[in-house]
């Protein structure tokens, strides 16, 4: 049986001196698209930090990509980030730069040397997420829709085995957050393996996949492909 790529087990997040979640358990095997759901506040970005180190486990045991999370070295931390893609819900682009030279930064900060590789894998990403027409462009003239692609290219840049999205439609209109949520899901039909954090419960029913809420200060596994939209809103009342 293949080992999941995401695996908490009674695990207790802290921040800021606060117990944010505890008796976490959560399960993401390869290929899936899974959701972390629940109100502003409810611990799901804290969550997300901690399955990339931001924030350590303080309870329980966790593994992400193959790298166990308690107890992770400082200087094992940029492996475990190399593994992942994450996506941002606020961009956190370079905007004095073109798209291709927010691309190239990373890369080359990930290790990249080679100019010819590096210009064809930018087009490459670019192309995945339809928005090769913009390498050109600086990111401070996009739109917010095209900066979120631009974003959701760059988690894309070295393969990773995990893309982690917090609330990536959270600062876009209606029309822009279904057509970056179709990117996300024609990637998860390529088999990459996505975990999105979002409040946004019409997105949840106009794409339903498996999914967690942040309740109380626990996470719950809920049946949300067979319940109907006002039954997902419930959950924010």
């Amino acid at each position: 049986m293949n080992k999941p790529i995401l695996a908490l087990n009674n695990v207790s997040i802290i921040q800021d001196d606060k117990q944010v979640l505890t008796e976490v358990n959560i399960e993401i095997n390869n290929g899936e698209f899974v959701y972390i759901i629940g109100r502003t506040g409810s611990g799901k970005t804290s969550l997300i930090k901690s399955l990339y180190a931001d924030l350590k486990l303080n309870d329980g045991t966790g593994s992400v990509v193959d790298i166990e999370l308690k107890n992770l070295e400082d200087n094992k931390i940029p492996l475990l980030r190399r593994k992942l893609g994450i996506i941002f819900q606020d961009f956190k682009l370079l905007s004095d730069r073109s798209v291709a030279e927010n691309l190239k930064f990373v890369l080359k900060a990930t290790g990249w040397n080679d100019e010819s590789k590096i210009n064809s894998r930018i087009i490459e990403v670019l192309e995945k997420v339809h928005i090769e027409k913009l390498i050109n462009k600086f990111t401070s003239q996009l739109s917010g829709g095209e900066q979120q692609k631009v974003a959701i290219a760059r988690a894309l840049l070295n393969n990773p085995k995990l893309i982690i999205a917090d609330e990536p439609t959270g600062n876009l209109d209606p029309k822009t957050s279904i057509e970056v949520m179709d990117i996300l899901m024609e990637l998860n039909e390529k088999g990459n393996t996505i975990l999105m954090a979002t409040h946004d419960f019409i997105l949840i029913d106009k794409f339903p996949n498996r999914t967690y809420i942040c309740e109380s200060g626990k996470i719950l596994e809920i049946d949300i492909r067979n319940k109907n939209i006002n039954t997902i809103y419930k959950w924010y009342l």
